[in-house]
């Protein structure tokens, strides 16, 4: 991480439908909290107690607090590759140019290939995923055979970089 970055990119879920169920659930549970451990008016036919309404809840608002945190940050320069997927990956995880044998952006379907966004892995085809959302990536085939692949919002920006670093393949489907 020494040399000049060619590359950055740091990206957040940014779908409107994750914000909109999170904000009707969590939406729910207030009210429910309201009825029930303030007005006294049990929530439902089968009212949980008032502790597991809270947990539940705060449980909620931990899941939430977490999608407002993650974000996917990627860089590339003339070593190599850096993703991070914050929080879960605290430090960079680096790959090589020397570790990767062909690099290129295409187009991939997330929920059919790796069931969704996040840091996926599907093991039918030795590959994992790093995205947020989006259908543009950053495919590397490493050496070994294994693939990573990591979601970009630039894809035209990404590839121009790719091309000036001399380190990209055409895009094998």
């Amino acid at each position: 991480m020494k040399t000049h970055q060619a590359f950055t990119e740091t990206q957040r879920f940014g779908q409107w439908w994750i914000w909109l169920i999170l904000a009707g659930i969590n939406g729910l549970f207030i009210y429910a909290i309201i009825q029930q451990t303030i007005l006294g008016h049990p929530f439902g036919d089968k009212p949980m107690s008032d502790t597991g309404l809270l947990l539940v809840f705060g449980v909620l608002l931990l899941i939430t607090f977490l999608f407002i945190c993650v974000r996917l940050q990627t860089y590339i320069d003339e070593d190599g590759v850096y993703v991070r997927f914050f929080p879960f990956r605290l430090t960079y995880k680096r790959y090589a140019w020397t570790e990767i044998s062909k690099s290129y952006v295409k187009q991939y379907r997330p929920i059919l290939k790796f069931g969704g966004w996040g840091f996926r892995y599907n093991l039918s085809f030795r590959e994992k995923a790093y995205s947020v959302s989006g259908r543009d990536g950053l495919e590397l085939e490493l050496v070994t055979g294994k693939k990573v692949l990591i979601g970009t919002q630039k894809p035209e920006k990404l590839t121009k970089i790719l091309i000036s670093l001399g380190k990209t393949e055409k895009q094998n489907n």
